[in-house]
Parts: structure tokens; C-alpha cells; sequence
């Protein structure tokens, strides 16, 4: 059971990244599948949300409205599509994948997800 995230870089305010989520060992159309955030001053942040079989995303305010979830299941994969990035969009972003659903305001104890990935950066400056 594996995720492995992709697609963070440097990229100048304003501009749009696209990171992948690939699973490996587990089909993620049968789980929540979370993205959140980590950097040294604020913390962890939980992102967005995407629920099994569901394709309506749940967002934090701080990107709603900016940021979108969603999962092509052919290949096993989520995305999260960031436009009009800010530099306090600044972490190390990472995915994780359980069988229960919660909401980005009420988060996903760690003991009840079954996979993290090993994140990727994302860093926004000029």
C-alpha cells in the first residue's frame, strides 16, 4: 500500500501546478483521499478532500475557490489542480488515503488512515 506524490516546483505568485497522488496496492476510488499541507511556522493544514466514489471535493478556505480536487480511477490517480498561487501556498504538500470520511474542518485522526505519501514542494516566490 503505497502513495507517491509528484508534480511540486517553484513557480512565481499568480501562477498554476498540478500535483499527482498515485496509489499503488489499493484501488483509490474505495477511499477518502486527503491532501495537506506542512511548514515549519503554521503547522499542518489539511487542504482538500475527495470521498470514495464521490467527485465533489471538500476545501479549506484559505484555497477555495483556487484550488481543485479529482481522481481519474483508470489511473489510479488524484490530482489537485492549484491556480493563482500565493506565496503562503509555500509547504511540502502530501496525500493520504483512509476508509473513513472527514471533513478538512474536522480532520482524519492518523491512526485512521491506511497511506501517506512522501509529499512534494511546492514553493511559490518570485
Amino acid at each position: 500500500v503505497r502513495l507517491v506524490e509528484s508534480g511540486g516546483g517553484l513557480v512565481q505568485p499568480g501562477g498554476s501546478l498540478r500535483l499527482s497522488c498515485t496509489a499503488s496496492g489499493f484501488t483509490l476510488s474505495g477511499y477518502a483521499i486527503y491532501w495537506d499541507r506542512q511548514t515549519p511556522g503554521k503547522g499542518l493544514e489539511w487542504v482538500s478532500a475527495i470521498y470514495s466514489r464521490g467527485t465533489i471535493g471538500d476545501y479549506a478556505d484559505s484555497v477555495k475557490g483556487r484550488f481543485t480536487i479529482s481522481r481519474d480511477n483508470a489511473k489510479n490517480t488524484l490530482y489537485l489542480q492549484m491556480n493563482s498561487l500565493k506565496p503562503e501556498d509555500t509547504a511540502m504538500y502530501y496525500c493520504a488515503a483512509g476508509v473513513f470520511s472527514w471533513s478538512v474542518v474536522d480532520p482524519p485522526p492518523a491512526t485512521t488512515l491506511d497511506a501517506w505519501g512522501q509529499g512534494t514542494l511546492v514553493t511559490v516566490s518570485d
